[in-house]
């Protein structure tokens, strides 16, 4: 199956940058995802609220569990993420396409987390 098909079978998304923007891939994809049953909590320190769920400042603030963090972010921002992945215990990080950092992959995969990088987790879901 590999390691798209195990974290799609995940269902909680912890996405970082969900923008408020409906125009942005950021909005439309996770809302996609939404529609398709996963429960969104949205990573958005400039917004209340987005997609009907509350926003958190950071992974920090997430009070539930994370199966998978979606990151929206620049590349050079993804290491911090992932940083604040393995500290939550997330079993995945998503990065979107144009995301790609080998340094942030190596180092949650170094403590267990599965990664997908400049891959669209929309698309990879369509695929299936």
């Amino acid at each position: 199956m590999g390691e798209i098909g195990e974290i799609l079978k995940m269902k909680k998304i912890a996405v970082f940058g969900l923008s408020k923007d409906p125009a942005k891939p950021s909005h439309y994809v996770p809302k996609y995802m939404q529609e398709q049953g996963y429960k969104i909590i949205p990573v958005n320190p400039t917004a209340e609220e987005i997609l009907g769920e509350k926003c958190c400042k950071s992974l920090s603030e997430v009070q539930e569990s994370i199966d998978v963090v979606n990151v929206f972010r620049p590349p050079n921002e993804v290491l911090q993420i992932v940083k604040e992945a393995i500290a939550k215990k997330a079993k995945a990080v998503w990065m979107q396409e144009g995301t790609a950092d080998e340094e942030a992959a190596e180092e949650a995969k170094k403590h267990g987390l599965l990664v997908v990088m400049n891959r669209c987790i929309m698309k990879e879901h369509k695929l299936r």
